[in-house]
C-alpha cells in the first residue's frame, strides 16, 4: 500500500494549490482502502455516501441503456469522485467497477461541513473538479442526444433511400431481361413491308402516346373495364399478347378509338406485329421513366440532407428561406411520419421574406420539435402534425403542433430543463428541449408552449434580420 502523504495528494494537479496542513487534515478524516479487481466502488441508486480519491490503481465507469453496458469513463489515480462540495447529489448515476486493485482514500460526507467552514483551498479545488464534471457530464449528454437524433434520422433515410434504390435494381434488371427480346421484334419489323409514310405516322403517333403529360386517374372499376375492351378488340384482330398489351395500353391512357387510329394505318396483316412493337415501345419507356424517378428520388434526399445539415455553408448567419429547411427536415423525418400513418400539414406564409439565421442550427430546432410531435402523437389514431409561418411585422413566427394528448400541468414548467424528459430510459436524455431553447435565445428569439388534450403548440419567434 502506498503511504499517503499531504506531499503525495500535493503532487496531484487537482490539489497542487491547496496548503499542507488542509490535506494532513484530510487525510486524518478520510478511510484508507484497498478495493479488489472486480469489486464495485458505488452501484447505480446507491447513496453517495463519501469523497474518493484514487491513489492507485484503475475504475470503469458504465451505465446500463436498453440491457447494454456502455462505458462512460475511466478513473485513474489522482482522480476525484463521490460526493463534491455544494454538490445536489444523492444517489450513484451509474456502476463503478475496479478493473484492478485499487487504493483509495474516502472522505465522508459528514465531515463536509466542517471542510467548507474552515478549509477554503481545499474546498475551492473541490468545487473545480465538479466544475469540472458538470462540464464532462453535459458534453457526454449532448453527444448522446446528438447521436440518438442522428440514428433515428438514419434509420429514416435508409429506409427512404433503400425504397429507390432497390426500385433501380430492380427496374435495370427488367429492362436488361426486356431488351433481350428486340432482335426478336427487330427482325418481325423488318418483314413488315410498310411505306416511309406509313412509318412515319405510327412513329409520329407513338410519339405523342409516350410524351402524354397527363393521363387520366382511372377507378379500378373503369380500368377494369377499359382492359377488357381492349383486351376484346386485340382477340378480334388475333393480336399475340392480348392481355398484356391490352393493360400496358390503359396504363398510357390509350383505348379502343386509338388502336383503330393506329389500325388505319397498318396492314390487316402486320396489326399484331405493330401492336407489339408499339408495347414493347411503352415497355421500355415505362421502365426508363421508373428508373429516372427513382433516381430523381435519391436525389432529392441528399439534397435535403445537404440542405437540412448547411453543407458547403459557413457557419455564420445568413438570408435563407427557413420554409426549405422546414421542408428538408419533413423530408429527413418521412419514415417516421408515414410509419405512425400521420398527415403533416404545411400553412406557409408566402410573403415572408429570407431571414437572417444559421439555418443548419435552425434546423436542428425543427427537427427537435416536429421529433417530439410525432413521439407525442404515437398510438393515436389519426395523428397530425401541423406547421404554420407568420410575419409579424420584423419578426418570423414558426409553430410545431400536434394533437396528441397534450403536456400535464405538472410537467409545463421543467420542459425546456436540461435532462428532463418524460420518455422511457434510452428513449431521451432530456436535452433535446434545452438545445432548442439555447439555438432561439443564440438567434434573440422566444420559444412558448401552449398545451391542452388534443392540441400541443411550441411556438418559435425571432428576428427576421438576425
Amino acid at each position: 500500500m502506498i503511504n499517503v502523504t499531504p506531499e503525495l495528494l500535493q503532487s496531484f494537479e487537482t490539489l497542487q494549490d491547496v496548503p499542507v496542513e488542509q490535506l494532513k487534515w484530510l487525510i486524518d478524516n478520510s478511510e484508507q482502502l484497498i478495493l479488489p479487481q472486480g469489486e464495485f466502488l458505488f452501484k447505480t441508486g446507491q447513496p453517495i455516501s463519501a469523497t474518493t480519491i484514487i491513489i492507485s490503481g484503475k475504475v470503469s465507469m458504465y451505465v446500463l441503456q436498453n440491457n447494454e453496458v456502455r462505458e462512460i469513463g475511466t478513473l485513474e489515480p489522482q482522480a476525484i469522485s463521490g460526493y463534491l462540495p455544494f454538490s445536489r447529489a444523492k444517489m450513484a448515476p451509474g456502476f463503478a467497477k475496479a478493473i484492478e486493485d485499487i487504493q483509495l482514500l474516502s472522505f465522508p460526507t459528514a465531515k463536509m461541513p466542517e471542510m467548507i467552514a474552515n478549509h477554503f483551498e481545499l474546498t475551492q479545488a473541490l468545487v473545480h473538479v465538479m466544475a469540472s464534471r458538470i462540464r464532462d457530464s453535459t458534453a457526454l449528454q449532448q453527444q448522446g442526444e446528438k447521436m440518438m437524433a442522428l440514428g433515428k434520422l438514419s434509420a429514416g433515410l435508409a429506409h427512404e433511400l433503400n425504397n429507390p434504390a432497390s426500385a433501380i435494381v430492380r427496374g435495370a434488371a427488367s429492362l436488361k431481361q426486356h431488351l433481350l427480346t428486340a432482335p426478336k421484334t427487330f427482325k418481325e419489323i423488318i418483314e413488315m413491308k410498310m411505306t416511309v409514310d406509313q412509318v412515319d405516322i405510327v412513329n409520329d403517333m407513338l410519339r405523342t402516346v409516350l410524351n402524354k403529360k397527363h393521363k387520366r386517374i382511372l377507378t379500378l372499376m373503369e380500368r377494369s373495364e377499359l382492359e377488357d375492351e381492349m383486351t376484346e378488340w386485340m382477340d378480334t384482330h388475333e393480336v399475340e399478347n392480348a392481355a398484356e398489351i391490352s393493360e400496358n395500353f390503359v396504363e398510357f391512357g390509350l383505348n379502343v378509338s386509338d388502336a383503330e387510329a393506329f389500325k388505319q394505318h397498318i396492314s390487316a396483316d402486320y396489326i399484331s406485329n405493330i401492336m407489339n412493337w408499339i408495347n414493347s415501345n411503352m415497355v421500355t419507356e415505362k421502365m426508363v421513366t421508373d428508373i429516372e424517378e427513382a433516381s430523381r428520388r435519391i436525389t432529392d434526399l441528399v439534397g435535403s440532407v445537404k440542405n437540412f445539415t448547411h453543407m458547403d455553408q459557413g457557419h455564420d448567419k445568413q438570408y435563407a428561406d427557413i420554409h426549405c429547411g422546414i421542408r428538408s427536415t419533413l423530408t429527413m423525418l418521412h419514415h417516421k411520419i408515414h410509419k405512425n400513418n400521420i398527415e403533416a400539414v404545411e400553412h406557409f406564409d408566402t410573403t415572408l421574406p429570407p431571414v437572417k439565421a444559421m439555418i443548419g442550427e435552425l434546423n436542428q430546432v425543427w427537427t427537435n420539435l416536429m421529433d417530439n410531435a410525432l413521439d407525442a402523437m404515437e398510438g393515436i389514431e389519426k395523428g397530425v402534425l401541423e406547421i404554420k409561418t407568420f410575419k409579424d411585422g420584423a419578426f418570423v413566427e414558426v409553430s410545431i403542433i400536434d394533437n396528441g394528448p397534450g403536456i400535464p400541468d405538472e410537467y409545463r414548467s421543467q420542459i425546456f430543463d436540461p435532462f428532463f424528459t418524460t420518455k422511457e430510459i434510452g428513449k431521451g436524455t432530456g436535452l433535446g428541449l434545452d438545445v432548442v431553447s439555447r439555438i432561439v435565445k443564440q438567434h434573440r428569439g422566444s420559444i412558448k408552449v401552449q398545451s391542452v388534450p388534443g392540441r400541443t403548440a411550441f411556438i418559435v419567434c425571432f428576428p427576421i434580420d438576425g
